[in-house]
């Protein structure tokens, strides 16, 4: 009779769920910059801050506007019941009544403000202001997915490196397996090393499989974060270390106008057109308005006839407002202390970007170090459990010195997969700060 192991019977359940289980659709593999351009066209943040530059672009086109005329035209009709009467009684008077029935009118009209006290230049100004500053914050907005797309990028090409440790951990785990049990049976070593082996295969096997739900969990979120309507996930790519092209000065001037900066300037030139604006309310305007009305009877509805009666008038008019409850007051206050946290955010910006700058270059150096460290120490690892498992396989060193080895070479490969990590991200945040590639 033949005795079925655990192992066995294991591998075969899992082959049975594989092939019960219908095959998912494979994630197409992207390149970085095709993640980054996806984020950039389907971002929620950048659709919103597109959308509120179209708008703010249509308020200078309507500040453009206010210098140009106000045109309308008009037009009615209106016809007359009878019932065959040609007279009616109206407030006790007799009424003759029209021959024609349809009495009809057009008119045109036309008004504009000749001065204002320079309030629609003020406006115009805030306007062309507001809208520099929705397309600053646009470019940031643009800038914010891109880092959102590259950590994910990140996110995804760490849990696959994650992954290949687990399988070579699995690997080291089951070679070293086989070795205690050889020497358990050849009475070298203690069933305590058989048992101690076997835990940490099962420890490896169970890093397999958290890195492979690392690995779909990242791709899940990078399909997200990008907007893609099939799944996608990160091409092999180069993992190499990147470097910083400029210096630490030419940095911190990219990061002063960047555009969190830019968008602050900005938003404090418009608070300054609007202040400006309100002071216009104590001065006189002007405006002129010109209409033309024309109106006759007929038959039948008419709007340009040669027996219309036509009617035209030329006003000018001036205002000088004296007194309004204060309202003018209430505007220049609320203008001034619009400026003054205009002001306030625009150098809380500029320190905002030095103090980034200072704690995103300190992490990119630091993640870079750490890179050329462990990989130093990842080597001298995977040579000290190379050591102890050939001094173990002759006797000369216990499974616990091979065990410590062990561990010690996971973490090595944790930490180095961390630290790339954490400098490509360093480097994507910097990118976003100043506004441009690196």
């Amino acid at each position: 009779m033949k005795v079925w192991t655990p192992r066995f019977v294991s591998i075969v359940l899992v082959a049975a769920a594989a092939l019960a289980t219908p095959a998912l659709a494979q994630p197409r593999p992207i390149t970085l910059q095709e993640a980054v351009a996806m984020a950039r066209r389907n971002a929620l943040v950048v659709i919103q801050a597109r959308g509120q530059s179209k708008t703010s672009a249509a308020a200078v086109r309507a500040a453009y506007g206010a210098f140009l005329p106000n045109v309308s035209l008009t037009a009615g009709a209106t016809r007359q019941y009878t019932s065959g009467a040609r007279t009616r009684v109206e407030n006790g008077q007799v009424v003759t009544l029209p021959s024609q029935p349809w009495s009809s009118s057009a008119g045109l009209g036309a008004n504009v403000d000749l001065f204002t006290g320079g309030r629609r230049f003020f406006d115009l100004r805030q306007a062309r202001a507001r809208d520099a500053a929705a397309e600053v914050n646009e470019t940031a907005q643009q800038w914010n997915a891109t880092l959102a797309a590259e950590q994910q990028y990140f996110n995804v090409l760490a849990a696959r490196e994650s992954q290949a440790a687990a399988a070579t951990q699995l690997e080291q785990a089951e070679l070293q397996r086989k070795t205690a049990i050889a020497r358990v049976e050849a009475r070298a070593a203690t069933r305590s090393d058989s048992l101690r082996a076997e835990i940490q295969y099962r420890t490896a096997q169970l890093a397999v499989v958290d890195a492979r739900n690392s690995v779909e969990t990242s791709n899940a979120a990078l399909t997200r974060v990008i907007g893609s309507p099939e799944p996608v996930t990160a091409a092999p790519a180069d993992t190499s270390h990147p470097g910083l092209s400029l210096d630490e000065a030419t940095l911190r001037q990219l990061a002063q106008n960047g555009p969190a900066v830019r968008q602050s300037k900005a938003l404090l030139d418009a608070a300054v057109a609007g202040q400006r604006s309100a002071w216009t309310d104590y001065l006189p305007s002007l405006s002129a308005s010109y209409s033309r009305t024309g109106s006759g009877i007929g038959n039948a509805p008419e709007f340009v006839a040669n027996d219309f009666s036509y009617s035209g008038s030329l006003r000018f008019s001036a205002a000088l407002p004296l007194f309004n409850q204060f309202q003018r007051e209430q505007r220049i206050t609320q203008a001034k202390v619009d400026q003054e946290i205009a002001e306030a955010s625009l150098r809380d910006a500029r320190l905002a970007a030095d103090e980034d700058l200072t704690t995103q270059l300190g992490a990119f150096r630091s993640a870079e170090e750490r890179v050329a460290s462990l990989g130093a120490s990842l080597a001298a690892a995977e040579e000290d459990l190379r050591v102890q498992q050939q001094r173990y396989a002759v006797g000369a060193s216990t499974l616990l010195d091979v065990l410590s080895s062990q561990t010690q070479l996971n973490q090595a490969r944790r930490d180095l997969i961390r630290a790339r990590y954490d400098l490509r991200v360093a480097k994507a945040q910097l990118e976003a700060l100043v506004g441009r590639d690196l």
